[in-house]
C-alpha cells in the first residue's frame, strides 16, 4: 500500500449530507460518547413494526499516538463493525481487532482482525466532504457490546485522526425506503451449511442452467441490454396473455414483481397487433414464433396444448422471443424445427434487486455514473464469517450499504453484485443491473470493470461453495458478454492511480475475471477464492450465459 499522505482535498461538487441524530449518549463508565446515525430525515420504515439500517459510533480516544484501546462496552445492537478516521488519503498501516458480545448467546468472541484493503473511489465521488478512511467492514451477527484496540504498525508513527468505531444494524427489509411492490421475501435455497432460505429467491436457481430473467428490472429499456427483450418475449403469445407468463417462466411462480411487470406491458400492447400479424393461429398463440417455421409441425406434435410445446422448445426465456419478433420470416426457415432452440444462452441470471433485498433508497442522494464499457470483472470477499445463513444475506448487504455510506461517506454501496454462499446473486451498487455502471470497488480500476462479492472470509479458512462459484462465473459471462468480452480472456488496462501493484499510468495485463489483489494491493478476495479463479474463469467461459 502507499504511506499515509497529505493529498489535497478538492471542493467537492456532490450533494452528499451525512445525518447525524440529534441525541449522543454517554455510556456509563467509559467516558465514550455514542452517536447514532440516520440514513436521512426521518429513520424509520414506513411499514409499523419496522427498523430501518442504523449506524452507531464510538469515538476510539486516547494519549497514546500510537495506540488506542476501547474497554468492553454495552452498545445498541449492531451486526456489522468497522473502523473510520477522518482523511480518506491516510492509508493505515497496522492492526485493529475487535471482540463482540452475541445479543442472544451473552457470550464474548475471539479477538478479530479488521482488513484494510478498501480506498475511496478515484473519481469525485472519493473527494467529497465527509468522506473517510475505513476498514473493511466485519459481519459479526447480532451483538451489544464491543471492545477494540488499534495499533499503528509499519511506517506508522500514530493512529489516524478523528479514530472512530462504526457499528450498522442492518434492520429489516420493511425498514429500507424505495422498495418496489410485490418483491418476494421468501426463498433462497439452503445454505452451505444446509440452514434457511434466504430472501428475494431468484427466478431459477443460479448456475442450473434453467433460464430466468433477472429480478432487477430497474432499467429494462438499456440499449444492448438483454432484461429489455422480456417485453417482447411476451408480446408474442396475446391470445392467451395471462397464460404466457406461466408458459414461459415455469420456475417463477414465487418470481418478485419486477420480473411480473414486462409481463403486463405487453400484455396491453400487444392484444392488437398479434391478430394481424398471425391470423391463421388464434389456436396457437405460443407458438408464434413458429408458423413461419413449421406450421405443420408444431399442431401436429401437440395441437391441445400449444402453450406446454413452447416450454421445452424455447427454455431461455427472453431470446427466443426476441429474434422472432425482429425477423419473423427470415429466421425460422434455415432453422427449420429446431430453431426454437436455437438461442441456448438465457438472457441473464436471476438476481435479486435492491428493493427485494430492503436498499434504502433515501441514503443514495446522486445519480449513478456509467462507463463506457465493462473490459473486466473483478471478485472480492466481504471477509467476516462464513456461518451466516442464506437468510441473513440480504441482511448483510443493508448493512454494507449502511456502512459505505454513513461511515464512508460514498453514495452508494461499492460493489456492483454480490452472490452469497448459496449461490444466490444480488444487485450492489444501484443504475441497473444490465447497465455499465461505474462502482466503488478496485481502486485505479474502477473505471474500465464491474465488482462482485462473495459473502464471507476466504482467506482465512473459508471455501468458496460450487454453488457460489457457478454464481459468480455465470454472473461474470453475462456481465462481460454485453460487451462483447471474452470471459477466458486477458486485457490491457491503464491504472487511474498508484494501487501499491501498478503506478499511475502504468499498463496492466489483467484477466477479465480477476482478483481484487491482481489490481491492488490487498488480500482480498481470500486465498481459497483467489485459487478457485482459474476454475471460475473455465466455468464463466462454458457458462450458458457466455456469448
Amino acid at each position: 500500500m502507499s504511506p499515509r499522505g497529505n493529498r489535497a482535498r478538492r471542493t467537492s461538487a456532490s450533494k452528499r449530507t451525512i445525518w447525524l441524530a440529534a441525541g449522543a449518549v454517554v455510556l456509563a463508565g467509559t467516558g465514550v460518547t455514542a452517536v447514532a446515525a440516520g440514513g436521512g430525515p426521518g429513520g424509520t420504515g414506513a411499514d409499523d413494526g419496522s427498523r430501518a439500517a442504523r449506524a452507531h459510533t464510538l469515538a476510539l480516544d486516547g494519549k497514546d499516538p500510537k495506540k488506542r484501546e476501547l474497554p468492553r462496552t454495552d452498545t445498541q445492537l449492531f451486526s456489522l463493525v468497522g473502523v473510520s478516521w477522518e482523511d480518506s488519503a491516510d492509508d493505515f498501516e497496522g492492526t485493529a481487532q475487535i471482540r463482540t458480545r452475541g445479543a442472544d448467546s451473552g457470550t464474548w468472541t475471539d479477538w478479530r482482525d479488521l482488513d484494510f484493503g478498501i480506498r475511496a473511489p478515484e473519481t469525485a465521488e472519493g473527494d467529497a466532504s465527509g468522506v473517510r478512511g475505513a476498514s473493511e467492514p466485519l459481519w459479526v451477527g447480532p451483538s451489544d457490546a464491543v471492545e477494540a484496540r488499534v495499533v499503528a504498525g509499519g511506517k506508522e508513527t500514530a493512529v489516524p485522526d478523528a479514530l472512530r468505531l462504526d457499528m450498522i444494524d442492518p434492520g429489516d427489509e420493511k425498514g429500507g425506503k424505495g422498495q418496489g411492490e410485490g418483491g418476494t421475501k421468501d426463498g433462497g435455497g439452503k445454505d452451505g451449511n444446509g440452514k434457511g432460505d434466504g430472501p428475494g429467491k431468484p427466478t431459477a436457481e443460479p448456475g442450473s442452467g434453467e433460464p430466468a430473467t433477472a429480478t432487477a428490472s430497474a432499467s429494462p429499456s438499456g440499449g444492448d441490454a438483454e432484461p429489455s427483450t422480456a417485453p417482447e418475449q411476451s408480446a408474442e403469445p396475446t391470445e392467451e396473455a395471462t397464460d404466457a407468463p406461466v408458459t414461459e417462466q415455469p420456475a417463477t411462480s414465487d418470481a418478485p414483481a419486477p420480473s411480473q411487470e414486462p409481463t403486463q406491458e405487453p400484455t396491453a400492447e400487444t392484444s392488437a397487433p398479434v391478430p394481424s400479424e398471425q391470423p391463421a393461429t388464434s389456436d396457437a398463440p405460443a407458438p408464434s414464433e413458429e408458423p413461419s417455421q413449421e406450421p405443420t409441425q408444431e399442431p401436429t406434435a401437440e395441437p391441445s396444448a400449444p402453450a406446454p410445446s413452447e416450454e421445452p422448445t424455447s427454455q431461455p426465456t427472453t431470446a427466443p422471443a426476441a429474434e422472432p419478433t425482429t425477423e419473423p420470416s427470415a429466421e425460422p426457415d434455415p432453422s427449420g424445427s429446431t430453431s426454437p432452440a436455437a438461442p441456448t444462452a438465457p438472457a441473464a441470471p436471476a438476481i435479486v434487486s435492491r428493493a427485494d433485498w430492503g436498499a434504502d433508497e433515501s441514503l443514495v442522494v446522486d445519480p449513478p455514473s456509467y462507463l463506457d464499457t465493462v473490459d473486466a470483472v473483478f471478485v472480492h470477499h466481504t471477509a467476516g464469517t462464513n456461518d451466516y445463513d442464506c437468510a441473513d444475506s440480504a441482511a448483510v448487504i443493508r448493512a454494507i450499504l449502511t456502512y459505505h455510506v454513513e461511515s464512508n461517506g460514498w453514495n452508494d454501496i461499492g460493489y456492483n453484485f454480490f452472490v452469497d454462499k448459496c449461490g444466490t446473486v444480488f444487485e450492489g451498487r444501484a443504475g441497473g443491473v444490465d447497465k455499465p455502471v461505474r462502482g466503488a470497488h478496485t481502486y485505479g480500476f474502477n473505471g474500465y470493470s464491474s465488482g462482485v462479492s462473495l459473502l464471507g472470509d476466504y482467506e482465512n479458512g473459508g471455501t468458496p461453495t460450487a454453488a457460489a462459484k457457478q454464481a459468480i462465473a455465470d454472473l461474470s459471462a453475462w456481465k462481460l458478454g454485453l460487451h462483447g468480452v471474452d470471459p477466458e480472456a486477458q486485457v490491457t488496462l491503464t491504472a487511474a492511480a498508484d494501487t501499491g501493484v501498478y503506478d499511475g499510468g502504468e499498463q496492466a495485463t489483467l484477466n477479465t475475471i480477476s482478483g481484487h489483489r491482481d489490481g491492488y494491493a490487498t488480500l482480498c478476495p481470500g486465498a481459497t477464492l483467489y485459487s478457485a479463479l482459474p476454475e471460475i474463469r473455465s466455468a464463466a467461459g462454458a457458462s450458458v450465459y457466455a456469448r
